[in-house]
């Protein structure tokens, strides 16, 4: 579903550029009416439809991992569960090459 996506993607973008390039030749309103209907409302038409396909392929991705859960959890094995980061993993030793536990503890002495 993604590579759909891509490629309307690529349609619509190409679709509002002709329709530009369309509308920039022409110098009378009623001649560039027709560029703007076929051109523009046609590209914003497909561009939507890309977004929804992307948008799809994510929900599928989503539900797939829901109905994996949902099997481990059937079978009653838990879940992976993944490490969420400690305020000094994400840290790092910053600037003062001290680690935050060392700076907090240094500040509840105070």
């Amino acid at each position: 579903m993604r590579a759909a996506a891509v490629g309307a993607l690529g349609v619509g973008i190409v679709a509002l550029f002709l329709g530009w390039l369309g509308v920039s030749g022409a110098t009378l309103p009623t001649e560039q009416l027709p560029y703007v209907v076929s051109g523009a409302v046609a590209g914003l038409f497909v561009l939507g439809v890309a977004a929804t396909l992307w948008l799809s392929a994510d929900l599928r991705d989503e539900f797939q991992r829901l109905g994996e859960i949902k099997q481990l959890l059937a079978n009653g094995s838990p879940p992976p569960v993944q490490e969420e980061p400690t305020l000094e993993s994400a840290a790092g030793h910053g600037a003062t090459g001290r680690s935050w536990s060392t700076v907090s503890s240094r500040n509840s002495d105070q």
